[in-house]
């Protein structure tokens, strides 16, 4: 199961108090207090692995290590061990008691979520020719807690979609020895896959159907990682009854839940050709282009059927490597 969106309370450690302490020492008299060590801060640090979030399915609490007292001997307390926290690329770092919004773009980088406290003074730092035997200390200050929702919403090159067993998964595996589940029936997919096809990021999104926009069947739990995805593959099964009703039905979805993403770029596929004959294939390819849909007719039986669909990934890469121009 893939956990895409959690709540958690991040906690930085808090400071160590100041101490008070004399020396008792012959030639040594005065004050000795150190000051406490700083507390731990929490980071969260970006990976590729998706499931990533499945740490904190369980774990609603997270706290860094508090920092420690200073002694009374001039030594200062040990500062509180930072956390570093792994979470998948793609995630978007909701504060709930700030309103703020981070995200996390790339491997290993790492954001700030909750600062440790600082430690206290100890009652050395606060001696002087007036005040030789000061008692004065502070303590150490709390660490930062807040409450984050992280969600995730992947990010892919080419994002796949359509209704359910329309053939993605089928694709995916032959592109990308994804090991994605394949199944003759509805809803076979239930969480997204990823796969590489050489410097391209590929997703499965699990089928969608009339009304996911309103959280019928896999709901909007999978449309937020369409979001991310930079061009869409939008599979119809040579097998409808209705290919212009297929296409229209996701076209409509996710013009519901953002219409921005059906001003992504797109590349329609009838997919499955090998289940139907070679005439009901031109017929529906045609019923397409009598909606205005230009579709490649693709089985992932005959390899050859997909040239031209590697022919635009393959442009996709050339301009995905290409660098970017300065204004």
């Amino acid at each position: 199961m893939l956990v895409d969106d959690v709540t958690i309370r991040l906690q930085g450690g808090h400071g160590g108090h100041g101490a008070v302490g004399f020396n008792r020492i012959k030639m040594h008299l005065g004050p000795a207090g150190a000051n406490g060590g700083n507390g731990g801060s929490v980071y969260l640090e970006g990976v590729s692995d998706l499931n990533a979030l499945m740490q904190f399915r369980f774990r609603k609490l997270i706290k860094a290590g508090v920092g420690e007292v200073g002694t009374k001997k001039l030594r200062d307390g040990a500062g509180g061990d930072d956390i570093f926290l792994k979470v998948p690329v793609g995630t978007v770092l909701h504060n709930l008691d700030t309103g703020k919004d981070q995200e996390i773009t790339q491997v290993g980088e790492k954001i700030l979520v909750a600062r440790g406290g600082k430690g206290g003074k100890g009652n050395f730092v606060f001696r002087s020719s007036t005040n030789t035997s000061p008692q004065e200390y502070t303590r150490g200050s709390a660490g930062q807690s807040f409450e984050y929702r992280l969600e995730l919403k992947m990010i892919a090159d080419v994002g796949l979609i359509g209704l359910p067993n329309a053939g993605k998964s089928s694709l995916i595996n032959e592109l990308t020895h994804a090991a994605a589940k394949v199944g003759n029936y509805a809803f076979t997919t239930l969480e997204p896959n990823l796969g590489a096809y050489y410097g391209l990021i590929l997703a499965d999104i699990p089928g969608l159907i009339e009304g996911a926009s309103a959280g019928k069947g896999l709901g909007t739990k999978f449309l937020r990682h369409i979001e991310r995805t930079r061009t869409l593959f939008h599979l119809v099964s040579a097998e409808s009854d209705d290919v212009v009703r297929d296409y229209q039905v996701i076209r409509e979805e996710l013009k519901k839940y953002n219409p921005a993403l059906v001003e992504k770029e797109e590349f329609v596929f009838l997919s499955k050709t090998d289940m139907v004959s070679p005439d009901e294939v031109d017929d529906k390819v045609k019923q397409l282009k009598k909606a205005k849909i230009k579709a490649v007719p693709i089985t992932v039986l005959d390899t050859d059927s997909l040239d031209a669909l590697k022919k635009i990934l393959a442009k996709i890469d050339k301009a995905k490597q290409a660098p970017v121009e300065e204004q």
